[in-house]
């Protein structure tokens, strides 16, 4: 049963199309290897307007639901999970500006960025505030100039890339108690005082995630999003939106991970034979294909709900858990099948099991998503 109207599949199709035959596969691997930011491609998906996807129509975008969205980020992750999340961060970080920002806001920045002239970063871990999201220590004071920022942040997808606004989680109070002294600031990734580094890390090549201090960066109070206090608030309403396109781009890499493992088995010869023929294989590509469907399921349904404004935080947590587990499995079982071959950059099953990696501890940790399952069972 195809659960998609034809809209959606036309939409669906699209984006495939566009990845497989101008953007490419040997474009993303080439980013990965490099280590660079995929500036040409963001371009070329802004010009195709799809980062007004989301943006309602009073605004100025295409007033698209989140289901569209996730078809979007399940396409655009096809040839890697970390290509997706250069518009993945800079989309569900501009949602935030739409729900939360001030008039002025919204006209300073959503317009840049449907144009692509603008992206964005969200920042809210710390060395001491990873799952534990409300430790933050990093402290904005205010002064006469605006907000001035000290301290550090950690894990920042995107953040170094050029243009950059940052929705930075900071301590405004440190005398409230923990979730109520959070405020949400938006910080261009120029702003003296910053000292953004990217880090050498083994997923996330080519967005790049980064560690920033902040040297008593000032930005003025007109880049408070929200209220002073709300920082709480905000980031985790964002959350669910943050889940469900990483949920989606997980398995739509992880499907490109099973069709690479299927080709690679019908054509590799051992024995006389072609791998696929020997049972042991067949049936790894058969869980692992089982598995990306099931995902897949979990993924629309929490996609659905969303979009129809219903509450779903558990269906979010329960498709971010079996998708980010589903990639890791079937890529490191693509690994397996692909042997030796699996290894080189250029067989790209080795670029989905790092990512794969990655996604079990990126957007909250599988034990995290079990917890917050675990608390919506509650009687």
């Amino acid at each position: 049963m195809n659960f998609l109207s034809e809209e959606q599949q036309f939409w669906r199709d699209t984006v495939d199309r566009v990845m497989q035959e101008e953007i490419t596969c040997g474009y993303v691997r080439q980013c990965d290897m490099d280590r660079a930011y995929p500036y040409e491609a963001y371009d070329k998906v802004a010009k195709l307007g799809w980062l007004r996807l989301l943006i309602p129509e009073a605004q100025g975008g295409d007033g698209g639901t989140i289901f569209d969205y996730a078809l979007m980020c399940e396409g655009l992750a096809r040839y890697g999970f970390d290509f997706a999340t250069a518009f993945m961060v800079s989309t569900f970080t501009a949602m935030n500006i739409v729900k939360f920002g001030t008039e002025e806001q919204q006209q300073r920045f959503l317009p840049a960025f449907m144009r692509g002239d603008v992206r964005f970063s969200i920042s809210i871990s710390e060395p001491s505030a990873g799952s534990d999201a409300a430790n933050t220590r990093t402290r904005a004071e205010q002064r006469d100039a605006g907000w001035a920022i000290t301290g550090q942040k950690l894990w920042c997808s995107g953040a170094a890339a050029t243009n950059t606004t940052i929705a930075m989680l900071v301590r405004t109070d440190r005398q409230a108690a923990k979730h109520k002294g959070l405020t949400v600031l938006l910080v261009p990734n120029d702003t003296p005082g910053l000292d953004i580094r990217r880090l050498p890390t083994m997923a996330r090549r080519a967005t790049g995630t980064t560690e920033i201090f902040a040297d008593g960066a000032v930005v003025p109070q007109a880049n408070v999003l929200g209220e002073p206090g709300d920082g709480w608030r905000i980031i985790t309403d964002h959350l669910e939106l943050e889940r469900i396109a990483v949920s989606a781009a997980y398995v739509g890499n992880a499907q490109q991970a099973v069709s690479d493992a299927l080709k690679y088995a019908h054509e590799r010869i051992q024995f006389d034979k072609k791998i696929y023929e020997f049972q042991v294989i067949r049936h790894m590509l058969a869980d692992m294909q089982t598995a990306v469907d099931a995902a897949r399921l979990m993924v629309y349904r929490a996609a659905d709900m969303a979009s129809r404004g219903m509450h779903c935080q558990r269906e979010v947590s329960m498709a971010k858990l079996m998708a980010s587990e589903t990639l890791q499995t079937v890529t490191r079982n693509g690994m397996q099948i692909l042997g030796g071959h699996s290894m080189l950059p250029e067989a790209d099953m080795e670029r989905y099991f790092r990512e794969g990696m990655q996604s079990t501890i990126g957007g909250g940790t599988s034990q995290i998503q079990r917890t917050l399952i675990a608390k919506a069972m509650s009687l």
